[in-house]
């Protein structure tokens, strides 16, 4: 079998493996690699080169400067600012969009979606806006963004190195704006002005009580003198369950501890706040013994309470007050015990005047929950909560689980997590920022904003400038620039040496690494002649720009299926073939790939900054294409003219 076709084969099994998404694409990439050294078709001597590729380094410089710049208060500055809107759903969208497309061309954009995800759930929830109106715009705007530099996304560093090492210059810092600021404003404006109606209208996911419905979920069971649960840890109760009950909390003399930090042995009388439905209500009582309500002699004594406090209101008795709390103490708790004591109070006494009994919401505060969305990246990817040893690895406790806007209602221990899940956790404070981190988790939940440190903060900015300008002069290889930027940072203390190796993530550059190869060989092996000879026999009789039009669709279309980088490293030659079967200049062809291989707006799994958003907004697979082909064909029809007019044939 010829080297072309085992290339298509290996190819064609990869881009399977990429849409079937049943394993992390790293994986699928590094095992495209190997079968290709095997198969001969990448020397097993250069199998290994890609993780030095100065496109990969400039890669994993761009993600730690990025950290650097989030860490000391730059873009906590601008955050800062946007929260100011009011609460005009345009300004807002005008103001979030254009702050995403403005930091997505300095910094990495999945990062400045990272940063703004936060601020657009917060607007939401002040302004009571759906944030799927939102989020889906702030995503779209994060990609449009990058393509105005060199740094904004792999693909234009992937695109400028490969030009390096065909003609020898690579693209400059600014090749991309001229072409980029143009698609990234015009589609800008279309999202702002009319693109955000095309939105799907998810109701109701704005807030944690809303998207988790925890208030129906929370109920306050007893433990009496008989229960088997005397004497045990909350460990030894997970333990004899068998399954994942969270327990919020445990009150013990009127004080309450929360679950994650209770470490003590249960006593009677002790009442834990208890997350749950039936099943898990009927197991507790099984297999601990746990019983919802009071005792029977408190019940009795609080009947007793009831009827002198009704007959203390005929004859106007001094001591009402006292006794009406006494009362709706007892309410709440009959009303399945979901709240604090006096919430208890006030909402029982309304109930009782109206003559109805309704559930009262739980009270959430200084449980210290945290909604957080599992990222691409993250550990959690395909694993279960006990794989993960979430409590005691982490300290945290699984509340529960939304995904595609709504709760899952499978048991907490059967759910595999995908990126995009919406996490309700519990943990310390102290703990839970770098636990979320480490988990590779993006938290959701009002964010604290800080000004980091002021000098920090222009130590930061100036050593970014410095590497702009080297790179702007020549004075030294892009990658070499934004590596010595990012040691400069890490020497200097605008970024812990621990968050350094956190922002670099691991699996884009494995991807990279090891599609790099592979790509070579498409053209080494003759496979990226043929697949240009083919739309070159079919585009004779038309006009250049025809096919230029052909392989825009085709790597906007492979992006939507696969990484954008991926894309990138596999169109790059094909584009180089096109343009020596024309006897044309080089640079459009590869600002085609550049440009569509950035513009995975029709697919969730295409760009990072889709699948993010897609379980905070509720958005289901469909939905991208209601915005995305329209901000597509946009994307098109301005892209190619401005290519032609800025880098001629």
């Amino acid at each position: 079998m010829a080297d072309s076709t085992l290339v298509f084969v290996v190819l064609g099994l990869t881009l399977v493996a990429f849409v079937w998404g049943r394993f992390r694409y790293d994986l699928v990439a590094l095992t495209a690699l190997l079968g290709s050294v095997m198969l001969g078709l990448v020397p097993g001597d250069e199998a290994f080169q890609g993780f030095g590729h100065p496109a990969v380094i400039t890669v994993a410089a761009v993600l730690v400067l990025s950290r650097g710049l989030e860490r000391s208060g730059v873009v906590d500055v601008i955050a800062a600012q946007v929260l100011r809107v009011g609460d005009r759903l345009i300004l807002q969208l005008l103001v979030l969009i254009g702050t995403v497309v403005v930091l997505s061309g300095i910094m990495n954009n999945v990062g400045a979606l990272a940063l703004l995800l936060p601020v657009a759930m917060r607007l939401a929830r002040e302004h009571d806006t759906s944030p799927s109106i939102l989020l889906m715009p702030l995503a779209f705007g994060s990609l449009l963004g990058g393509l105005m530099t060199l740094i904004g996304t792999p693909p234009n560093i992937i695109v400028a190195s490969y030009r390096g090492s065909v003609t020898g210059e690579n693209f400059g810092m600014f090749s991309f704006t001229a072409v980029g600021g143009v698609v990234a404003l015009v589609g800008f404006l279309f999202i702002v002005l009319l693109g955000w109606r095309l939105t799907p209208r998810r109701a109701g996911k704005a807030s944690t009580e809303e998207m988790f419905d925890t208030a129906h979920y929370l109920v306050e069971l007893r433990v009496g003198k008989d229960a088997k649960a005397l004497g045990w840890t909350l460990s030894d109760l997970q333990h004899e369950l068998e399954e994942t009950v969270p327990v919020l909390a445990v009150v013990r003399d009127d004080k309450r501890r929360a679950g994650h930090a209770f470490h003590g042995e249960l006593k009677e009388g002790d009442i834990l706040l208890v997350e749950g439905g039936p099943e898990e209500m009927k197991l507790l009582e099984d297999k601990a013994g746990l019983r919802l309500g009071l005792d029977p002699e408190e019940e009795k004594a609080d009947e007793e309470e009831e009827d002198r406090k009704q007959e203390d209101e005929i004859q106007g008795d001094e001591k009402q007050d006292d006794e009406e709390q006494a009362t709706a103490e007892h309410d709440a708790l009959a009303n399945e015990h979901s709240a604090d004591d006096e919430e208890r109070t006030s909402d029982s006494t309304d109930h009782k005047a109206d003559g109805k009994k309704e559930k009262t919401p739980v009270d959430t505060e200084g449980l210290q929950l945290v909604e957080a969305v599992v990222r691409t990246d993250s550990m959690m990817v395909n694993r279960t909560v006990s794989q993960l040893r979430l409590h005691n690895q982490f300290g945290l406790h699984l509340v529960a689980v939304a995904r595609d806007g709504g709760r899952l209602k499978q048991r907490l221990r059967e759910i595999r997590f995908r990126a995009g899940d919406v996490l309700l956790l519990q943990g310390g404070e102290s703990e839970l920022a770098e636990s979320l981190a480490t988990l590779g988790c993006l938290p959701l939940a009002d964010r604290q904003l800080t000004l980091g440190q002021p000098r920090m903060l222009l130590v930061s900015i100036g050593i970014f400038a410095a590497a702009i300008v080297a790179m702007l002069f020549n004075l030294l290889p892009t990658a070499v620039a934004l590596a010595s930027a990012a040691l400069i940072s890490l020497l200097v203390g605008v970024l812990p040496l621990r968050d350094g190796y956190q922002a670099i993530d691991g699996p884009v550059i494995v991807l990279l690494a090891a599609m790099m190869p592979v790509g070579e060989a498409l053209e080494t092996s003759g496979g990226a002649s043929l697949v240009a000879e083919l739309m070159l026999s079919y585009g004779a009789e038309w006009p250049v720009v025809v096919t230029l039009v052909g392989l825009f669709v085709l790597s906007m279309l492979l992006s939507n299926v696969i990484n954008n980088a991926a894309a990138a490293v596999l169109m790059a030659p094909i584009a180089a073939s096109l343009a020596n079967g024309f006897e044309a200049s080089l640079d459009p062809f590869l600002m085609v790939v550049a440009v569509s291989a950035s513009c995975a707006f029709l697919t969730p799994i295409g760009h990072q900054s889709n699948t993010l958003v897609m379980g905070p907004g509720g958005y289901r697979f469909s939905d991208y294409w209601r915005l995305g082909l329209p901000l597509s064909l946009l994307v098109l029809i301005v892209g190619v003219p401005m290519i032609l007019l800025v880098w001629p044939l």
